[in-house]
């Protein structure tokens, strides 16, 4: 016969239990709205008690973004072998996965946390961005990137981010199309990087020579090539 008594939870695991709960809360709303009585309700304990762990809201908030700053970093990694058309579109497939199911989460913390952000979040932002360009220029084959193709990585990156805020206003546009039009939008800014820039253009026809015709980047010369033949 059970006796329904609560099994303690350690420290660090309660820790964890509240970060997790906290992120649910923040994919629902914008951290803004969420209380610490809502957190500490969802998760089955006092309001003083989380104070106990996490000395106030802010910073059970930032420890809430590291999770999810490393979860969508980790959004990026994919194994470099196959076209680079098809690997940019696994990713792009599980960023917008994780805008998906984390909209208000993921608006504050593109955005830099709550109240305008603090110098954490914003550090937390910024690790998410370079970890998507080193994991970028390693699909490229690139360790030291010339300044035409850091600008066109960084660049890239930015749009991505502005895509997905703007998509999750509404989400007029279908995800799929999307995504893939972000893919074609990498090929372009690459494209026309190589149009004035000769290590660019060897770069281009390195990355694409494998490229089928049925995949992201060949779709978009497929779609230029009927424009221009109007």
């Amino acid at each position: 016969m059970t006796t329904g008594v609560r099994r303690r939870m350690g420290v660090e695991e309660r820790r964890q239990q509240l970060i997790g709960v906290a992120l649910e809360l923040f994919s629902r709303r914008s951290p803004d709205e969420v209380s610490i009585d809502e957190i500490a309700s969802a998760a089955g304990i006092s309001r003083p008690l989380v104070y106990h762990y996490f000395p106030g809201k802010l910073s059970l908030y930032e420890a809430a973004l590291k999770r999810a700053s490393d979860d969508l970093a980790a959004r990026f990694v994919e194994p470099g072998q196959g076209p680079l058309g098809a690997r940019l579109l696994r990713v792009m497939g599980r960023y917008f996965d994780f805008v998906d199911e984390h909209g208000p989460g993921f608006s504050a913390l593109m955005r830099g946390g709550p109240a305008g952000g603090s110098s954490t979040a914003n550090a937390l932002v910024d690790s998410v961005r370079q970890s998507a360009y080193v994991q970028i220029l390693s699909h490229l084959g690139v360790g030291e990137p010339p300044a035409r193709l850091e600008l066109v990585v960084r660049s890239w990156i930015s749009l991505a981010e502005s895509t997905a805020l703007i998509w999750l206003d509404g989400r007029r546009i279908p995800r799929a199309e999307l995504e893939a039009q972000l893919v074609q939008d990498f090929g372009a800014l690459l494209a026309v990087a190589a149009a004035h820039d000769e290590e660019m253009a060897a770069l281009l026809r390195r990355v694409t020579a494998d490229e089928p015709a049925d995949g992201p980047f060949g779709e978009l010369m497929g779609r230029l090539l009927a424009l221009t033949a109007r």
